[in-house]
């Protein structure tokens, strides 16, 4: 790692915006507190020990910034590997110039690693000794979920911090801080407010996005004599400017008319707003859990395959992210959209909670209870009770529901889809176990 990098003038903005200090950096907050991990392995005393991490989150919210702050702040040897590039013999040459240190000069190392999950099994299985006997303390960083992308023993052995996409509030000042700072643009050029919030909500919380598009912005506006503008922002970048506050009311009214358009049945509507939830920079993560909620509310046993292409988009979204996310997303939005529709479920499990909420429950029945510990049978627990797979129906007559609730019915199916032949078959069982 070149120290100097970030100084030169024809470095990327990005670049010469990089914190010298954990100090500066700009969010994660949650991560930077007084005496946790990451304050450890920067203190320039070096003492207290240090914990090995693995940075997990999305582009541009900070994990090599964090590790070349940390670089800046700390006494350690700081060595910088990315998995793109380098292969074993890096890492064991690495390994075995950190144990030297340690013995002959008592310097301790720090390995950033750039790019975990691309490094194979035997590669990681290279990390092992070092990270395992102190020789090195490793910073690692990936953008993929390192439960599938990090060898287990390899996690056990560090401490995993997630970073959040950066909020407004933290690229607002990031820009602001580039527009003034010498490092950065040092005030040449006019920024106006509007266009700082047009470039916070391209970004879509990565700082390097938009740091890039602050920079390219600010090219554009010295070459023409002009301020920064939310206009020139939007001509620069080659994306239209959305009227969308992920904190506001345009959230929640596209956010709205995605769900309303699934549960009508228009999935070209439902897909026309999640286009637009996504240009606009709301968290793919979000869309994905609403896709589960719905999937269950709206759709439920009509079409219980749903859920799982529900889940299934929600996974997807977490492994690869945007911009490839996109498609999961549109495959689970169109199913949902154009299957058949049921609340039956949602409708049952609200009616059953509110009974309960209301005191409406009994005693389990006797035969329903456990039988398994001692003293059970004695207290008639299990006595009478009917094992369904001895009966040829697969389905015994018997009471289930407590005594005050006898003949309560939760689920109701509909005709649409799945349920209907659920419908019929549900009515031939309740008719046996209920003996009507």
């Amino acid at each position: 790692m070149d120290p100097n990098a970030s100084q030169s003038p024809t470095a990327p903005l990005a670049v010469r915006m990089r914190p010298r200090s954990l100090d500066e950096v700009v969010g994660q907050q949650h991560l930077l507190r007084q005496g946790s991990p990451l304050r450890t392995l920067a203190d320039a005393s070096g003492g207290g020990g240090a914990v090995s991490v693995i940075l997990w989150g999305p582009p541009g919210t900070g994990k090599t910034t964090i590790a070349q702050a940390v670089a800046q702040s700390s006494g350690r040897r700081f060595v910088e590997l990315s998995a793109v590039t380098a292969g074993i013999k890096d890492v064991r040459t690495v390994m075995e110039r950190a144990l030297n240190d340690r013995d002959l000069f008592q310097v301790s190392t720090v390995l950033f690693l750039d790019e975990i999950h691309r490094f194979t099994k035997a590669q990681q299985d290279a990390l092992l000794p070092g990270v395992e006997n102190g020789w090195v303390t490793l910073v690692a960083a990936t953008t993929e979920n390192p439960s599938f992308s990090v060898i287990s023993p390899l996690l056990s052995r560090s401490l995993l911090l997630t970073l959040e996409p950066l909020d407004d509030a933290d690229l607002t000042a990031l820009l602001v801080r580039a527009a003034e700072d010498p490092r950065g643009l040092g005030g040449a050029v006019v920024v106006e407010e509007a266009a700082y919030e047009a470039l916070v909500q391209l970004a879509s919380g990565d700082a390097r996005r938009a740091l890039t598009g602050l920079e390219a912005a600010a090219a554009s506006a010295l070459a023409e004599g002009v301020d920064v503008t939310a206009e020139l922002v939007a001509a620069v970048v080659d994306r239209a400017l959305l009227r969308y506050d992920r904190n506001g009311d345009q959230h929640y009214d596209v956010i709205s008319a995605f769900i309303k358009s699934m549960r009508g049945s228009d999935p070209d509507a439902a897909v026309h707003y999640l286009a637009r939830m996504i240009e606009a920079g709301e968290d793919p993560r979000f869309i994905a859990r609403r896709l589960m909620v719905h999937a269950a509310e709206d759709v439920g046993m009509a079409d219980p395959q749903a859920l799982q292409i529900a889940v299934a988009a929600a996974e997807a979204t977490q492994l690869i992210g945007l911009p490839e996310a996109r498609i999961p997303l549109a495959e689970a939005t169109i199913y949902i959209a154009t299957a058949p529709k049921s609340n039956a479920v949602i409708s049952a499990i609200d009616a059953a909670i509110a009974d309960v909420k209301a005191g409406r429950f009994g005693l389990v029945p006797n035969h329903l209870r456990d039988a398994h510990y001692p003293g059970a049978k004695r207290m008639g627990h299990g006595k009478g009770y009917l094992y369904p797979h001895s009966d040829p129906r697969g389905v015994s007559t018997q009471q289930y529901l407590p005594d005050e609730l006898v003949g309560k019915t939760y689920y109701q199916p509909t005709q649409h889809g799945n349920e209907r032949g659920l419908s019929e078959r549900l009515e031939k069982i309740r008719r046996i176990t209920r003996g009507s």
